[in-house]
């Protein structure tokens, strides 16, 4: 074949791969979608490496570690991704793609009896290129159509593919037709060994992650139940020296009620409900889940000059798991309370909680103020703060939690409120606390 044909195919089979990596970054580290600039830019990288490579001749490890780390550095910049988390990842796509094109060419040579399919400057070598491109441009197809594949599924598909890798080795080292050195099929057997070991280290890191991330969340609600328990004592103890003290106070204000004092009549009031005001303003569901995410984002909106109001009807005693209710609830006040931050101090800032039950369908909604209308990907609304490492699923994760209670997460905006909608379907359960 050509050089020239060569060359441009070479550019079109890195840009497949690259994209590719891409959006395997977005779905493992949960990064943002490459835009236009970062399309762009990661093709022309390629195009820029091909012709350095093809000038040079250098051995096939220098383009593949090239490609690593042009995928590693355009999932930074341009997707906000965890740069070592990328890199991670880079390097054992990278090292996939490298096995499963061999594994493509060698045993198409097997099957036609023709080791010219090993040759990639070959006309047969180039057909196992695309062959092999082929089914990586399918995988990625799949992968674009599970935006919300969880954890799980993610494992057990990377697992079955690197397994795949690992028989077609052992098996080809079978073989008696295409003559493959020893030291070749060692090589790739390693190689597919620790793709093995790479996959199953990322889950036990995502894993850990996951955990750290719960236990943070359960220290900080132990600490903010303390504090309202705290709190909610010193509002008796404040209560029990007003009623003492009763007889006193209806005196006074009787003695400037009686002068017309109208003003410092309120004043008194006002001095009277003070210490109360705060227990008051926080939200007792009986739902310790439920109580934290509420009255932790209530302090937080107010650290943030954020005007917070709930309005809570909430069932007691159902089969909503703590965990589900949090990354539904969590995420979304999460947010509208970044949406309301944004909007400038001289404008209304505002975060607006309804739960309602109806029969046995529970309603959270959601309303916001925001500045920037929301961005939409794919029909689907997305959060504008940086994604790095768990951070940025938002309403992704939402929308999985309502789905495991046959609900649905729904978002709108008028011209200046943000609205989100979950609906989830609950049961009662028996209280294991009370059995009679």
């Amino acid at each position: 074949m050509t050089a020239w044909l060569i060359f441009f195919s070479n550019i079109a089979a890195g840009s497949v791969r690259i994209m590719t990596g891409l959006l395997l970054i977005d779905r493992l580290l949960a990064a943002k979608k490459p835009g236009k600039n970062g399309v762009i830019a990661a093709i022309a990288g390629v195009a820029a490496m091909t012709a350095v490579w093809s000038a040079t001749g250098l051995p096939d490890f220098y383009p593949m570690l090239s490609e690593i780390i042009w995928i590693a550095v355009c999932a930074g910049h341009f997707q906000n991704a965890d740069t070592r988390m990328s890199l991670f990842v880079s390097i054992f796509y990278e090292i996939a793609i490298s096995l499963y094109q061999f594994l493509v060419a060698a045993w198409s040579g097997v099957v036609f009896h023709l080791s010219a399919f090993l040759d990639y400057d070959t006309g047969c070598g180039q057909i196992s290129v695309w062959l092999f491109h082929a089914l990586l441009i399918a995988g990625a197809l799949y992968i674009w159509k599970k935006p919300n594949m969880t954890g799980k599924e993610a494992f057990r598909f990377a697992s079955m593919i690197v397994i795949a890798a690992f028989i077609a080795v052992i098996t080809l080292s079978q073989q008696t037709i295409l003559p493959i050195a020893d030291d070749t099929l060692d090589m790739w057997t390693i190689l597919a060994v620790v793709l093995m070991m790479s996959v199953l280290v990322f889950h036990m890191n995502r894993q850990y992650e996951v955990e750290k991330e719960l236990a943070r969340l359960k220290t900080e609600q132990a600490e903010l139940l303390e504090r309202d328990y705290t709190t909610l004592n010193n509002a008796y103890a404040i209560n029990a020296k007003l009623f003492h003290d009763f007889h006193n106070h209806i005196g006074i204000l009787r003695q400037l009620l009686s002068h017309v004092k109208l003003e410092e009549a309120i004043q008194y009031l006002d001095e009277l409900q003070a210490p109360v005001r705060e227990m008051t303003e926080t939200v007792w569901t009986g739902d310790e889940t439920v109580d934290y995410i509420i009255n932790r984002k209530a302090v937080t909106a107010k650290e943030s000059g954020v005007q917070y109001q709930a309005q809570v009807e909430f069932p007691r005693h159902t089969n909503l798991r703590s965990v589900d209710l949090c990354a539904v609830l969590g995420n979304l006040l999460d947010n509208a309370l970044e949406a309301a931050r944004q909007v400038p101090e001289n404008e209304e800032r505002f975060v607006r909680l309804t739960i309602r039950r109806i029969n046995q369908m529970l309603i959270i909604k959601v309303e916001n103020s925001f500045h920037n209308p929301p961005v939409s990907e794919d029909g689907v609304f997305t959060t504008s703060k940086e994604k790095n490492g768990l951070h940025g699923w938002g309403l992704k994760s939402a929308q999985t939690a309502a789905e495991k209670y046959d609900g649905t997460v729904q978002t709108s905006y008028t011209e200046n409120i943000f609205r989100a909608v979950a609906t989830l379907s609950w049961q009662c359960v028996p209280d294991k606390s009370n059995p009679l």
